[in-house]
């Protein structure tokens, strides 16, 4: 994809007296996802000089082709009761949408240990509580970003519509409700089995019921983050891909600047938005980053003749489906399997039979677009937000989880007012490095 960074790789180059040493202003934002957008979007908007890098395209990441969604109702951790007897039985089953692939590193091994001792009830209400007021921020500053700069992106806010097939799982699914109801005040509305195809025609007849957040919204990520990166374009923010970092050049408790592929930039501030890949850098910034790799996959086609109106999620079969303007696409699994690459033709096909006892469409494959991306995952369900201890000019922003971009306006007002010193009205220390 073309920015409008005319000569940004030159004036990267160039050595003047100048550009040395007028730095005081400058911040480099390492990782062009949507958490390194949002950072330089706001860190714009308080009047710092800044450049994103990417090692791949801008948005190319877990960005590209996530379901999109808005998700206050999605702020219950995945540390949560049961989920260590979820991850030893997907041990056996190799379809299972929860799926834990043996690997011998002791990374890891630390990983699922801390997070065991966070699958508690306790535990998970209190890092629901941090969540949630990030997302309530996060979803102001939607409204704001997609109604005051006009940014294009598909945006609708008809909720998400959570739809059961079973009686059991409607009564599963109502503990979940009544938590999200009485801790956070997120209410949903239940839609009775009888009353589903009237609701949504492009739901069979005969599943038993759904709980509607009607507080959620939806976006086509892509196309999002495109327009967004645009408009900072033209702001003056510069964007520059295929761009790998190579080195850090650091003095005493500072960075001084950056090798790449591309040359050396130097800066006062770095801001690392990195995703999947920040545990690669734990000791090149002498701290302990926890990001766990965890792979999903997508499906999308062209928009079926009977489609759903509103996203939805089936979790009795663990899918997700967004309807785009002119494309459908399907959503799922939790695969802790380092960083593989591979999309076997066995989960895409799970996606599509997971969504077929919900959906009347017969969900033919035009234009089908296989994916995969990888959620940097952290042991407590919660975002890394915050200055390096070792180094005072080095922020992490990362480890969002699933809720990427969820969370992302409120990290990138967070990141801001970390690096400008002002004031921020979510507390940052629960966020922070200094945790692990």
């Amino acid at each position: 994809m073309a920015f409008n960074t005319i000569d940004c790789n030159k004036k990267i180059m160039m050595k003047s007296d100048a550009a040395q040493e007028n730095n005081a202003d400058k911040v480099i934002v390492i990782g062009g996802g949507i958490i390194g957008i949002a950072s330089a979007h706001y860190l714009n908007k308080k009047g710092f000089d800044v450049t994103v890098i990417d090692q791949g395209a801008i948005g190319g990441g877990s960005s590209y082709a996530n379901c999109g969604y808005i998700c206050p109702s999605h702020v219950l951790p995945l540390a949560e009761p049961g989920m260590v007897k979820v991850g030893i039985k997907s041990l056996l089953n190799p379809l299972a949408a929860f799926k834990v692939k043996p690997q011998f590193r002791m990374a890891m091994f630390r990983w699922f240990y801390q997070f065991a001792k966070r699958c508690n009830h306790q535990q998970m209400i209190e890092g629901a509580y941090h969540l949630k007021s990030m997302a309530d921020d996060s979803k102001q500053e939607f409204e704001s970003l997609l109604t005051g700069t006009k940014l294009e992106a598909q945006w609708k806010k008809n909720g998400l519509f959570y739809v059961m097939k079973t009686q059991q799982g409607v009564e599963e699914f109502l503990t979940t409700d009544h938590i999200l109801s009485d801790h956070f005040d997120l209410k949903a509305r239940f839609i009775a089995g009888a009353h589903l195809t009237d609701f949504d025609p492009a739901l069979k007849p005969g599943l038993a019921g759904g709980y509607l957040y009607e507080n959620d919204a939806s976006l086509e990520p892509l196309e999002f983050i495109i327009n967004w990166s645009k408009n900072l374009a033209n702001k003056g923010v510069k964007l520059i891909e295929q761009c790998q970092l190579i080195k850090m050049n650091k003095r005493n408790n500072k960075i001084l600047s950056i090798d790449t592929s591309k040359g050396e930039i130097k800066a006062s501030h770095f801001v690392f938005a990195t995703g999947a890949w920040s545990s690669h850098l734990a000791t090149e910034l002498s701290c302990h980053i926890p990001v766990e790799p965890c792979k999903g996959y997508s499906v999308t086609i062209d928009r079926p003749a009977v489609c759903p109106e509103i996203p939805m999620l089936f979790p009795e079969h663990r899918v997700g489906v967004t309807p785009f303007n002119n494309s459908f696409r399907l959503g799922s699994m939790m695969e802790f399997s380092g960083f593989d690459t591979k999309i076997p033709s066995s989960r895409i096909k799970q996606l599509y039979q997971s969504a077929k006892p919900y959906l009347k469409s017969s969900l033919d494959i035009v234009n089908e677009k296989p994916w995969y991306g990888w959620r940097p995952m952290t042991w407590d369900s919660l975002p890394i937000i915050g200055h390096v201890p070792k180094y005072d000019n080095a922020l992490l922003a990362t480890g969002h989880n699933m809720l990427g971009m969820t969370l992302a306006p409120s990290t990138g007002k967070l990141v801001a007012s970390l690096i400008s010193g002002e004031p921020h009205a979510i507390d940052p220390k629960p966020f922070s490095p200094n945790r692990f």
